[in-house]
């Protein structure tokens, strides 16, 4: 007969028992983010890329306050901290511009394999390199290649969406320093804060007709996703960089094509091939090597 002798795990075990929820945490995040693929896609019949994301922002921006409001958080505003935000925002900032106006010169095929690219930067940028990181990166690229079929012709949009990529790698990186360095919810917030900022422009710039910002059903199911969810996806990233490396991160991150993929299989009707498939279980079987194994 199994006697229990205590009800307290013993530290050993308990830490082998959680583990894997920073990792789960950043893999349920991916999933949001590949929600976001097909929530902004009928969102952009109505309105224009940069303005949208100004919406996406400044609702995150609010929420975020009002968090802080109501748990009384104590926001954090010193110089250090305030820099680390600035640096971090920086690269989210490229990583964005740089995807939307690229994707405007090359395929949104191309667009998706080698925004993922980050997925070899980062190990390379910090010089993390094992046979079993090699491994699932090499499977991961195989994967993301068989599920979005990018074209081999390179063009201007190409080469900014893998500056793209290497601004996301960036942000990464970025984030597993100064979240263990500083208050996480506060860098997170100054960082929300300074996008919405920057996005300030974007309806001049695009020339927004006012009809672009009707409430419309799809703009709030866009929002809903993008701003809300999204966000809450954001703060769970922030968290969990704390524990997990890097390297590991961005092959989570890998995998939100595939999960874009079948998301707007589901709900927008999009066509996805037996090698659309196969891509999508390799890449997953990448993450959990990578990720998750060993």
């Amino acid at each position: 007969m199994f006697v229990c002798r205590s009800s307290a795990l013993s530290p050993h075990v308990s830490t082998q028992l959680f583990m894997p929820m920073p990792r789960l945490a950043l893999l349920l995040t991916t999933v949001i983010w590949g929600a976001t693929f097909p929530a902004t896609k009928a969102a952009l019949e109505q309105i224009s890329p940069l303005s949208f994301l100004l919406l996406r922002f400044f609702l995150g921006t609010l929420l975020i306050l009002l968090w802080f409001a109501v748990s009384r958080h104590r926001l954090h505003h010193d110089r250090a901290l305030l820099m680390a935000s600035a640096l971090t925002t920086v690269f989210l900032f490229l990583g964005y511009i740089l995807q939307t106006v690229g994707l405007q010169h090359t395929t949104a095929s191309s667009s998706a394999f080698l925004t993922a690219l980050y997925v070899i930067f980062v190990p390379l940028i910090l010089l993390r390199i094992d046979r079993r990181v090699v491994f699932a990166t090499a499977i991961a690229l195989i994967g993301l290649w068989l599920l979005v079929k990018p074209s081999t012709a390179m063009n201007l949009g190409d080469l900014m969406t893998i500056g793209c990529a290497a601004a996301f790698a960036g942000h990464i990186i970025c984030l597993e320093r100064f979240t263990r360095q500083f208050d996480a919810p506060s860098l997170l917030v100054w960082q929300m804060v300074a996008m919405t900022v920057l996005f300030l422009p974007a309806p001049w710039w695009e020339e927004s007709s006012a009809s672009a910002f009707s409430p419309t059903t799809v703009l709030l199911i866009g929002l809903g996703v993008t701003g809300v969810l999204a966000t809450a996806a954001f703060a769970v990233q922030m968290w969990a960089q704390q524990q997990v490396p890097a390297q590991q991160v961005a092959l989570l991150f890998a995998s939100e094509p595939a999960y874009a993929a079948w998301l707007s299989w589901y709900f927008l009707g999009e066509t996805l091939d037996t090698q659309g498939w196969i891509g999508s279980a390799l890449i997953l079987l990448a993450v959990v090597i990578g990720a998750f194994g060993g």
